[in-house]
């Protein structure tokens, strides 16, 4: 996929309707195995009665349910190169939240939280865009506006 966007090319419509139907087969297998397994049990309320409704399913069985019905979102990125094939670039944004919160559990002020997600957000921006961390550290808040309107 990479050489053919890297060209300006598209996929095949043939090569298209072997991947989907290859991904129906992986999911309707998924999903076959999950009706295959015994229901999980349901909770019991505080009464001693078991809880009512909507029979509960695995984490797994919703996930694949959800893949089944949601197909052309899911694949989009074969028909639209614009569209990533992973979502790695959020997860990316995210880490570095999450790891600051394990080491020190919290930020002490809202202040100190807003400088901390404005300079990770500036320094991924600058990532993303190619340029030197550094630099960009270095640069005024205008100049960068200005840098990304030309970008």
């Amino acid at each position: 996929m990479n050489a053919a966007k890297a060209q300006g090319l598209t996929l095949t419509p043939e090569l298209i309707a072997w991947l989907q139907k290859r991904y129906d087969s992986i999911v309707a297998k998924g999903v076959a195995f999950h009706e295959a397994q015994p229901p999980p049990a349901r909770k019991t309320q505080s009464n001693g009665k078991k809880s009512s409704g909507r029979q509960r399913r695995r984490t797994g069985h919703n996930l694949l349910l959800r893949l089944q019905g949601r197909r052309e979102d899911v694949l989009r990125f074969l028909t639209d190169f614009t569209v990533p094939s992973t979502n790695n670039l959020a997860e990316q944004a995210l880490r570095m939240m999450k790891v600051r919160l394990k080491i020190s559990g919290c930020f002490r002020t809202a202040d100190g939280a807003n400088d901390f997600v404005t300079l990770r957000t500036v320094l991924a921006t600058a990532r993303k865009q190619g340029w030197s961390l550094l630099e960009t550290l270095q640069e005024s808040p205008d100049a960068l506006i200005r840098k990304l309107r030309v970008a």
